[in-house]
């Protein structure tokens, strides 16, 4: 028997995830992280999937299905104009990485995540980076809580008995560093140079932020870090990997609570419930930006490396480190350059120095 990890918040989580699951592997359970399996949603930024909204089964094509479930692979496709950052991961990650289908709503989710714990797996962990899992709805700062309490209340559903980790508390600058901690009631771990070594080549490719900022407190960077669109400060904290019930985070999500209270059928009602909570609707937000005409980007990175610093300096505004998909957006590059923008930078971590 082995645990089976869902990464919660979608996009990159998958890559924290795995830096959570090698860090429990190591301490509490002694699993290698190449028997992990990973649950994550294909939900991502515009600028990676254009279309509105999570991917379900029926954007991919190639997906391996074994007990019935869809496991990623190298060779699954999404169907334009569909995008994902999976496949990629599933080449890259060693951990098995199965797809979670949000599209049929909450109950069908959680038979999802009861079949999958039958295949073998003794303990739900369920990842997030960052801490949104722990909203209480009204944050200021507060920007994509739904799939975070889909994963819980399904989980509640599935009934298998789970924990909820917090990665790199803070990293996602959707909920203060500070606020999250408070909201926390188990035990803290600290990952290791090792344990991050398994994603390194994952994180030289993909635009992911908030594990990006995790990995990077794990080797050591503190100080603001300028993302896309916040300016966040790495502390010792962020490095940490830290664990509550899954009663407790429920009694702080109140999204959860409230999808629970209403078992929406569809994905559409359990974003139009999130929204009557935070007044945040997720799949509306997307189909706005959706149709809106992105900024042409350039086709060719500048040719100067010492140009290029200095462009993205001022736009850092003084900040000492940035993120790769910040410094790629800063000289009017797609997140697609972010291995070429490395190589003339000279950048072998997960954040670049300005300094």
């Amino acid at each position: 028997m082995s645990d089976l990890f869902i990464a919660a918040g979608g996009g990159g989580d998958p890559v924290g995830t795995a830096i959570t699951a090698a860090t429990v592997g190591r301490v509490l359970t002694g699993t290698p992280l190449g028997e992990t399996t990973i649950a994550t949603f294909a939900w991502e930024r515009l600028e990676v999937d254009p279309t509105p909204g999570p991917l379900g089964v029926v954007h991919f094509t190639g997906l391996a299905y074994r007990a019935g479930l869809p496991v990623i692979t190298p060779a699954t496709r999404p169907i334009a104009p569909a995008g994902s950052t999976l496949p990629g991961l599933a080449a890259d990650l060693t951990t098995r990485l199965v797809l979670l289908d949000p599209l049929r709503g909450l109950a069908a989710m959680a038979e999802q995540i009861r079949r999958l714990a039958d295949t073998g797996h003794d303990h739900v962990r369920i990842v997030d980076v960052g801490g949104d899992i722990l909203t209480h709805g009204d944050e200021d700062t507060l920007c994509s809580p739904l799939v975070d309490a889909l994963a819980l209340a399904a989980c509640r559903i599935a009934g298998v008995p789970a924990t909820v980790y917090v990665a790199g508390p803070g990293t996602d600058g959707e909920v203060p560093q500070k606020d999250v901690l408070g909201r926390l009631s188990g035990d803290a771990l600290t990952p290791l140079a090792q344990d991050v070594a398994a994603i390194r080549t994952a994180l030289a490719w993909h635009p992911s932020e908030a594990s990006a900022l995790f990995a990077a407190a794990v080797d050591g960077v503190r100080g603001p870090v300028r993302t896309v669109n916040h300016l966040i400060p790495l502390t010792d904290a962020s490095a940490g990997i830290h664990s509550t019930s899954l009663d407790d985070a429920l009694a702080h999500n109140a999204v959860a609570a409230h999808l629970l209270g209403v078992l929406p059928t569809t994905l559409e009602a359990a974003a139009d419930l999130s929204a009557e909570l935070t007044q945040i609707h997720e799949l509306d937000r997307e189909r706005v930006g959706a149709g809106e005409p992105s900024a042409p980007a350039r086709a060719a990175l500048p040719w100067d490396a010492q140009a290029a610093r200095e462009a993205i300096r001022e736009a850092a505004q003084g900040a000492p480190h940035v993120t790769l998909r910040f410094a790629a957006r800063a000289l009017g590059l797609t997140w697609r350059r972010i291995p070429s923008l490395r190589a003339l930078l000279g950048v072998e971590g997960p954040v670049l120095a300005l300094s």
